[in-house]
């Protein structure tokens, strides 16, 4: 890259952040716009009156945010699968990355309040406005609302990247619409919008950017796990901070070192983690060839608590048989694979939809394989696997039933999917959930250990599940999930108000175990254990 081009590049950077611009600024510009007698090296402001005047070009980072959302609204793709793929497309640097996923995802959480807010600056209901119109302000509204972006790179660099992208027209109408945007801050905008709303669900849904029913959900999920309902601020809150990308070196086969040199930190919860401020990680070898994953704590906490020795039963995991029920895409079953292989196990790993099984299979491939393998079938005819023996001798000493799940204990990983989630969800998962967990049961061997699991801290989906499926038969008993869990974290990272134990319904003994985003750092993760009698 030459110098001028190198500045350039400089240049845009200073306007995305908000630091100083390098560029010989100042001078003057006839009727036409031309700039005449502009002293050289003297200052030149931007004028925060004509930005669609200036800019006709798409600057990477933004057009990667820009075709996150038109994947996410027109292909009905996740933005946590399709960015990391755009930032390479783009070559985008660490620095530049790291905008590019802010602005992507920041857009997609708050989309409901920045529509709310548009709804006030646009002449027509959004739902007129040209999908990529729509995204390209909800892009600009997120800049100049939620990000430290000074009005003038935001209204300029938006309106340049619709120029560029879209075409002149929808140029004006954006520029118009962000001004009125920018006419007020966030609070203020919070303050004009709930000003008639009396309900205070629906006030918190508009200020933190939840549909309400979320909001009553996740208020009822707190107190039915044994927390403070007054925790629910907290808890939106940390639904829409940029969550930290948890780290995970599978036992045995990766090694931290080239993350932590990178600037990752050591995780806080569970042994061989780390957390990292994000970007491209694919830049790194570990995890390119698969030694290093990106994992949530929480799910690197209950894989880990389900097959950790000494728990008890006729069937302890080492030199079992373990089974993965719903394994797709495979992060949880690559971390059983990796512990099955040093505690001479061997995992099943069984999914349902063929293109999922093989994404498991790729996610299973650093694991010797020894230690595992890949079946396709349907979750609750498990007993397909059994060949017709009895589970007594063939049998899985553990099962994890990860079960499909409304996501709302991911919101801040799945940003798009608060939009999407409806109560009808609900029910139409219970069934399936209670099946799956019926079929875990049926192929335990008899002291074995089933762990229910599910990213979601809603009652409907954890509790009810577990409980109907124990009235429904005789052959399970609830487990403590005290030990394993303890035993599988860090010292010291469960104590104090970060205890996530509640006992069993009626039952000062066996307990689950529920983390929270603004307690533990972790998504919402839900564990049962119940063992086979």
């Amino acid at each position: 890259m030459n110098e001028r081009e190198n500045r350039g590049r400089d240049d845009r950077r200073d306007d995305r952040r908000g630091g100083p611009d390098r560029r010989p600024a100042g001078g003057r510009r006839n009727a036409r716009g031309h700039e005449r007698n502009r002293p050289a090296g003297s200052e030149r402001s931007f004028s925060s009156a004509a930005p669609s005047g200036r800019t006709r070009r798409a600057d990477p980072a933004r057009l990667a945010a820009f075709e996150t959302l038109r994947a996410v609204s027109e292909e009905g793709a996740y933005g946590n699968l399709v960015l990391p793929k755009l930032l390479r497309a783009h070559r985008l640097d660490r620095r530049d990355a790291g905008f590019a996923t802010e602005l992507a995802y920041g857009a997609l959480r708050w989309q409901g309040t920045w529509d709310a807010v548009l709804a006030r600056c646009v002449d027509r209901p959004l739902d007129e406005l040209d999908g990529p119109v729509l995204d390209a302000l909800r892009l600009g509204t997120h800049q100049l609302l939620a990000m430290r972006v000074p009005d003038h790179a935001a209204l300029d660099q938006t309106v340049g990247l619709v120029r560029a992208v879209i075409g002149a027209g929808p140029g004006g109408l954006v520029n118009a619409v962000l001004r009125k945007v920018a006419a007020r801050d966030l609070p203020s905008w919070i303050e004009e919008l709930t000003a008639d709303v009396t309900d205070e669900t629906a006030r918190l849904g508009l200020a933190h950017a939840h549909p309400a029913w979320e909001v009553r959900a996740l208020r009822q999920a707190l107190t039915a796990h044994g927390r403070d309902a007054a925790e629910i601020e907290a808890l939106l809150e940390a639904d829409n901070d940029a969550p930290v990308v948890n780290l995970v070196a599978l036992p045995g086969l990766g090694d931290l070192a080239e993350a932590l040199a990178a600037g990752a930190e050591p995780g806080v919860l569970v042994p061989g983690s780390a957390l990292s401020s994000g970007g491209d990680l694919h830049r790194l070898a570990s995890v390119r060839e698969g030694g290093v994953r990106v994992q949530d704590a929480g799910s690197q906490l209950v894989a880990r608590a389900l097959v950790t020795p000494g728990q008890g039963g006729d069937h302890d995991p080492d030199g079992g048989r373990w089974l993965d029920l719903c394994a797709g895409p495979g992060g949880k079953a690559a971390l059983l694979a990796a512990l099955a292989d040093r505690q001479g196990a061997h995992l099943t790993a069984n999914e349902v939809a063929p293109h999922r099984a093989e994404l498991v299979r790729q996610a299973l491939r650093p694991v010797p394989a020894r230690a595992w393998s890949v079946r396709t079938g349907d979750g609750r005819r498990a007993d397909e696997l059994l060949d017709g023996r009895p589970a007594k001798s063939a049998g899985f000493d553990r099962v994890l039933v990860d079960a499909p799940c409304t996501g709302l204990g991911a919101l801040r990983r799945r940003p798009e999917s608060r939009w999407r989630r409806s109560p009808r969800d609900l029910a139409e998962l219970g069934p399936l959930q209670r099946e799956l967990l019926h079929a875990a049961l049926d192929v335990a061997r008899p002291g074995g250990l089933v762990a229910y699991v599910t990213c979601s801290p809603h009652a409907a989906e954890t509790f009810a599940v577990v409980e109907d499926v124990l009235a429904a038969r005789g052959d399970a008993e609830p487990a403590d999930a005290r030990g394993p869990v303890r035993s599988a974290a860090l010292p010291g990272s469960l104590d104090g108000d970060r205890d996530p134990f509640r006992p069993w319904e009626g039952s000062s003994g066996p307990a689950t175990v529920q983390l929270w985003p603004h307690v533990h750092g972790t998504d919402a993760m839900f564990l049962a254990l119940l063992r086979k009698r």
